[in-house]
């Protein structure tokens, strides 16, 4: 989704526009993001991580969906407004004309991706989902893997088998924007290197992956 739908990354907006809104205060923590971000590109902890750190610092350790929700919605409309590529969602429209499930795999948040998705007219949603899907409160942890790499492969077959669709009864169309989703393009049928940065596009040339770019 990140950057292949959207022009812009979603998941630092999303817990800046949540902690604006829930509590402003929560923004003097901004500085030990980028601490924690450092941390992870140094390779001292993990991208998941990561994560559950920066939604603690920003949005906290434990709250209601009830509150969450109305701020969830209205980061949903700030990015289709402001930050969805026109010849994405062309192409999105298109897909479905043509009889495609449409299934959004990102490893952005359940929590305000499928909010997104629903305005974008996809029919289902993987992505990282929290502990306690069904609680009425959210925590900042992480439920088995991040959407990333190749768990996103893994979780994008394990949603297959839970809908009952075998890989050879399936025709696969795939678009990433980075080489981390080279598990998932390779197991597609068709794979698009879509506005994609230079290490995918090399890898693109040399698999011979149509590139396409929604400006």
């Amino acid at each position: 989704m990140d950057r292949t739908i959207t022009i812009r990354g979603t998941y630092t907006p999303f817990l800046l526009h949540v902690a604006a809104r829930m509590a402003p205060w929560r923004l003097i923590f901004a500085p030990l993001v980028v601490l924690a971000m450092l941390a992870y590109v140094t390779k001292l902890i993990r991208r998941k991580t990561l994560k559950e750190i920066n939604q603690r610092l920003m949005i906290g350790g434990r709250v209601s969906r009830a509150r969450l929700n109305p701020h969830i919605e209205s980061y949903a409309d700030a990015v289709m407004a402001n930050n969805a590529r026109a010849g994405a969602l062309a192409r999105i429209a298109q897909d479905k004309a043509e009889g495609y499930t449409l299934v959004l795999a990102t490893a952005s948040y359940r929590l305000y991706v499928d909010a997104i998705a629903r305005r974008l007219g996809f029919d289902a949603v993987i992505a990282t989902d929290h502990l306690g899907q069904d609680l009425d409160y959210v925590r900042a942890r992480i439920a088995g893997d991040n959407c990333y790499d190749a768990a996103k492969l893994r979780m994008i077959t394990d949603w297959m088998a839970s809908q009952g669709i075998t890989r050879e009864a399936a025709y696969i169309r795939a678009y990433s924007d980075h080489v981390s989703d080279a598990p998932m393009l390779e197991f597609a049928d068709e794979a698009y290197a879509a506005n994609p940065h230079k290490p995918l596009a090399e890898l693109a040339g040399e698999k011979g992956w149509p590139r396409v770019d929604w400006g």
